[in-house]
């Protein structure tokens, strides 16, 4: 990950997704495009082997959605960008996990998205920037709606251990907004949103609402392609599980604690107030040793 590639999206270091994202970065592409690129980067090591049929199916979308996207790409159609895939990917495809039911399925997912993750994090750049614009913003605001509110609590909850001011806004509904206005009022400059599948519209609207009010977005979505990514300042990827009944986002929680402790490096007072609740909460007996 070299630098931020455009308005809301993070660049990604060198490995089979992150040259993937770097092919679609730069195009505009419909809803539909956007899933595919998304069901790509999920599968980035097996992309290159699969056919059109087989891509259409993984992203949810008709063989010819496959080849338009291809062309939108600048290839000929999908087997010029799939031998394109072949000559700059890996040279065999990615274990065949056939044999494992489906919640060993479902952890090998998980463990590639984590994969991911790390290729991401070969840089750190865009995460230590957004601690800094986290631990310096007096208010924080923490928005997580619906799948994503536990992201948010999670986060908030550790947050407030080494941060003055966290504000979790884990409702939706019309206090949303004054929420954010009394943020901004507070001295609020950032706010930090966990947005996960499937988007509520209201994350979306609340993001733009935000921006409006100068503050400054940092989003950690599922996606690069996300429906937040335009109303992010700052957008880090973590791909979430899609195998199960529920989506699972071991990732994006991950990243959420990457984030505090990019936030604790930028926060000099934060180790003495780790130490100051570790001895308060042995002298109250709160924990069971």
């Amino acid at each position: 990950m070299s630098a931020d590639k455009g308005p809301g999206v993070t660049g990604v270091a060198d490995g089979p997704a992150a040259r993937l994202q770097a092919l679609f970065e730069g195009h505009r592409l419909t809803p539909t495009q956007r899933r595919i690129a998304h069901s790509m980067v999920r599968r980035a090591a097996d992309v290159p082997f699969l056919s059109s049929v087989e891509l259409a199916e993984l992203a949810g979308v008709s063989q010819p959605s496959v080849t338009r996207f291809a062309v939108a790409l600048g290839f000929d159609g999908y087997p010029a960008l799939r031998r394109h895939l072949r000559d700059v990917g890996p040279a065999e495809p990615a274990p065949d996990t056939a044999a494992y039911n489906e919640y060993q399925q479902a952890v090998e997912a998980e463990i590639e998205n984590l994969r991911h993750l790390a290729e991401v994090l070969a840089d750190p750049a865009p995460v230590a920037r957004a601690g800094r614009l986290l631990a310096a913003s007096r208010p924080l605001p923490v928005l997580g709606l619906r799948a994503a509110a536990s992201q948010a609590y999670g986060f908030a909850y550790f947050a407030a251990k080494v941060h003055p001011d966290v504000r979790l806004l884990h409702e939706g509904g019309s206090m949303l907004h004054d929420r954010v206005d009394a943020a901004v009022r507070g001295g609020a400059s950032a706010l930090l949103c966990f947005a996960l599948p499937r988007h509520p519209r209201e994350v979306v609207e609340a993001l733009a609402y935000a921006k409006e009010a100068g503050l400054f977005v940092v989003t950690v979505a599922d996606s690069a392609f996300a429906p937040v990514a335009k109303v992010s300042d700052l957008l880090l990827p973590a791909a979430v599980g899609t195998g199960l009944a529920f989506d699972t986002a071991c990732a994006p929680m991950l990243l959420g604690r990457v984030l505090l402790e990019a936030m604790c490096d930028d926060l000099p007072e934060a180790q003495a107030r780790l130490e100051e609740f570790d001895a308060r909460a042995a002298t109250r007996g709160l924990f069971v040793e």
